[in-house]
């Protein structure tokens, strides 16, 4: 008796499992609507109080941009070569460092692999620091405190796909931009909502027609949550349908598998990224 509730335990235990992750033994593809829902500028956030940091910074960005080295570490990460891996120091308040505020869960332009750092804004703070002769130190933290922590003197500059956006201005002063991004939307492989959609009017047209029953997820505090809550800086009036906030966007993704939200929004080239991932 005693085994056969043992028995009937770990069935349910395993049911619950194969529920979390949407599937035991069958898998769930994903994909991205090519079209772009917003237009945005990428740069990274200095310390208020180090105006020559952000006068190196800004020397450094339109010189890895004139030597091709920007490109060069870009496409290592759109498929044209191998990704380099990023060590952090300790920090040492006794040494010349680069305390850098990201959040390592937005590839391809932050993420881990093991103790090692990767990503484009990765490769790029590596870079920064030889040019400046000190050390690099990474401080990988949430999102949305990555350009307070700049301002309370925690890090020097916030390297963590950071748009260009007004009310983050309080906290740091942005370098000149480095890269352009949007916005794109995930959905099922199987999902044919958006399908005949060939305009940025369509696919908004549909959005804005959902009820506050839908949830859409996003990244928390980034322009996919402004997106779906609205934002005066951006311009974005929002939707009735009901944002939900990730730590990243793969976690936002799986939920959607799992049918907790029906869409998910975010950057277009972390979107790639998780697709890939998720569909193998």
């Amino acid at each position: 008796m005693k085994t056969s509730v043992k028995i009937i335990a770990i069935a349910a235990a395993l049911i619950m499992i194969c529920g979390v992750f949407a599937s035991c033994g069958k898998s769930v593809s994903v994909k991205v609507i090519d079209i772009k829902l917003t237009e945005e500028e990428y740069a990274f956030g200095v310390d208020k109080n180090q105006p020559e940091l952000l006068t190196k910074a800004n020397d450094f960005i339109a010189k890895i941009k004139s030597n091709g080295k920007l490109d060069e570490i870009c496409k290592k990460y759109f498929g044209e070569g191998t990704p380099t891996a990023v060590k952090s120091a300790a920090l040492d308040t006794s040494k010349d460092q680069l305390v850098v505020a990201t959040n390592a869960a937005f590839e391809p332009f932050e993420y881990m692999e093991g103790d090692s750092y990767y990503g484009i804004d990765m490769e790029i703070a590596s870079l920064f620091a030889e040019e400046l002769g000190v050390e690099l130190v990474i401080s990988n933290m949430d999102f949305d405190a990555v350009c307070l922590s700049v301002s309370q003197g925690k890090a020097d500059i916030a390297m963590a796909g950071l748009t260009i956006k007004e009310d983050r201005k309080e906290y740091v002063t942005f370098t000149d931009k480095y890269y352009d991004a949007s916005q794109k939307l995930i959905v099922k492989a199987s999902d044919t909502t958006f399908d005949s959609c060939k305009t940025l009017e369509d696919v908004e047209t549909i959005l804005k027609g959902l009820s506050e029953t839908v949830k859409i997820g996003c990244q928390t505090g980034t322009t996919g949550q402004f997106y779906i809550d609205g934002d005066e800086d951006f311009g974005f009036d929002g939707l009735t349908a009901k944002s939900v906030g990730y730590k990243n966007g793969s976690l936002a993704v799986n939920d959607m598998i799992n049918g907790n939200v029906s869409f998910v929004i975010i950057d277009e080239a972390p979107a790639a990224a998780i697709v890939k991932a998720f569909n193998g």
